[in-house]
């Protein structure tokens, strides 16, 4: 059985200012990013946590490199039962700058101790050295305390020695 996708087919200005039909792309455009954003969403529920860049909407592998947030002071707190599609596309709109620098994507993690999920702009190390370091320079001159990395091909979090959990 073949599904059938709504598409809203609009006249728009060509080049030379005649009108021409095509379909619409800026609504296109919002069905991939709320695609997208779900998709986030549901992964994040499902593994605790990915990290993703916005203007591809590609998903980080499971390879030798490690995850900080690259702007602590950025970083958004959601508590157990928030509205995460609704907080991720806010999130998205307020960093959209940042989060399409090179080497920036939109992290979430939720805390298996508390259940709030963080949204972050992460930054990829593959040096566990070179991120340390540039975590613990960070979290010197930031407001928000980095206390961890993320070890993507391992698939865990890696706690920094001055901030140990106990």
């Amino acid at each position: 059985m073949q599904s059938v996708v709504p598409m809203i087919w609009v006249p728009r200005r060509g080049k030379n200012g005649d009108i021409e039909s095509g379909w619409s792309e800026t609504l296109l455009d919002r069905y991939y990013f709320e695609k997208y954003v779900l998709e986030v969403c549901i992964a994040t529920l499902e593994r605790g946590g990915v990290t993703s860049k916005i203007d591809t909407y590609q998903f980080f592998s499971a390879v030798e490199a490690w995850g900080i947030p690259k702007y602590p002071d950025r970083t958004v707190i959601l508590p157990p039962g928030a509205s995460l599609t609704q907080e991720v596309s806010a999130f998205i709109h307020a960093n959209e700058a940042c989060l399409k620098e090179s080497n920036c994507w939109l992290g979430t993690w939720i805390d298996p101790d508390t259940g709030n999920c963080y949204l972050d702009i992460t930054t990829i190390y593959t040096c566990l050295e070179d991120a340390r370091r540039e975590a613990i320079s960070l979290s010197e001159n930031s407001r928000r305390k980095i206390v961890a990395l993320y070890d993507f091909k391992n698939e865990q979090t890696v706690y920094l020695a001055r901030y140990n959990r106990e």
